[in-house]
């Protein structure tokens, strides 16, 4: 399925898999998608932002934009990856105080898919918090890929080991499946 023209948001957080987010780019722009990159404050510490820009061709974003600079497209669909606690948990209470944040609060309700990809560790995970906000953001159709066959929590100290099997490939793979699902809907 081909997304020609079509604008994947990747909203990178501050985590161990970020600095290998250009194999999350490369997959999407070999699915046909134009990809924008958002950083979290915090991420920019992670990832080669000259990089990503030379690969997408899109400046690197993490703040708001200036009143005279250029509105960015609107995104179609938003792949958060890697995704922290800390941004599961705003992005299900509303809290819109990055740019980030601001873009995951209302993409449900603008209709937009997310995928988010945690990259978290079971220490976290169990936490009353991270289920509550999973259970929050799936109830409003948001796709966390968390639980076996996706992303596991691996335990705490040990997330570097897991770098090299961070599921990226998986991320796209939902959003497609979501993007079908939605367009067979709309078609029915």
């Amino acid at each position: 399925m081909t997304k020609s023209g079509k604008v994947l948001y990747v909203i990178v957080c501050a985590a161990g898999p970020a600095s290998d987010v250009g194999r999350l780019v490369t997959m999407a722009q070999n699915d046909g998608w134009t990809v924008q990159i958002v950083a979290t404050s915090p991420a920019l510490d992670f990832i080669d932002v000259p990089a990503l820009e030379k690969q997408t061709g899109r400046p690197v974003r993490s703040q708001y934009r200036k009143p005279d600079e250029p509105k960015q497209p609107r995104a179609d669909a938003i792949i958060v990856a890697p995704a922290t606690y800390n941004t599961i948990n705003k992005f299900a209470q509303g809290v819109a105080d990055t740019y980030a944040l601001g873009l995951l609060a209302e993409a449900p309700g603008l209709g937009i898919p997310v995928v988010v990809l945690p990259f978290v560790n079971s220490a976290l995970a169990t936490r009353a918090p991270f289920r509550e906000a999973v259970k929050l953001l799936r109830a409003e159709g948001v796709r966390i890929l968390i639980g076996p066959g996706q992303f596991e929590p691996h335990p705490p100290s040990t997330g570097a080991d897991r770098l090299d099997t961070y599921p990226w490939r998986r991320s796209l793979d939902d959003l497609n499946g979501l993007l079908h699902q939605r367009d067979n809907r709309r078609h029915a």
